[in-house]
């Protein structure tokens, strides 16, 4: 045990110094920061951006049945997603050393989290019956690239 002198002061947590992961699970646990921005498109998946600061975004999605991503990456960006509700699947492809393509999938439900960085291409989508949402979190200009996967050799980048 230790003692704490009475003048200690506590510093504020730096939100940007906070995992992503830790991030995108305290933001599910809170629907009153995102319910009123939660909707369901039949046409394509939904999402919304719920706070951007410190140069991380935070994102809501919803996943219908059938709803899915292509084969991605997120550039230079870090971050991580958390399912909410529902069941989500993540398929992650990459190189193997010696050159072969390997493909993992991961099946979450609500949540669970992934974590991801630059050059992590993955696709998401709901396989399920019932509808899915996330939230995501990305450190540094969210973007997306598409891929192609190569069962030979692996994703690369769709020109």
């Amino acid at each position: 045990m230790f003692a704490v002198p009475d003048n200690t002061l506590l510093r504020p947590e730096n939100p940007a110094l906070r995992h992503p992961v830790r991030t995108a699970v305290e933001v599910a646990a809170d629907r009153e920061r995102w319910g009123s921005l939660l909707r369901y498109d039949p046409d394509e998946r939904f999402s919304a951006l719920v706070e951007s600061a410190g140069g991380q975004e935070i994102w809501l999605l919803s996943w219908l049945p059938g709803q899915h991503t292509d084969l991605h990456d997120h550039a230079f960006a870090t971050g991580a997603f958390t399912v909410v509700s529902g069941r989500l699947s993540e398929t992650v492809a990459r190189r193997a050393p010696g050159g072969r393509a390997v493909t993992e999938v991961h099946a979450l439900s609500a949540g669970q989290s992934r974590v991801f960085g630059p050059g992590y291409v993955h696709e998401v989508r709901n396989d399920g019956p019932d509808p899915a949402i996330s939230v995501h979190v990305y450190r540094e200009a969210r973007q997306m690239r598409s891929y192609v996967s190569d069962p030979v050799h692996g994703p690369h980048r769709a020109e």
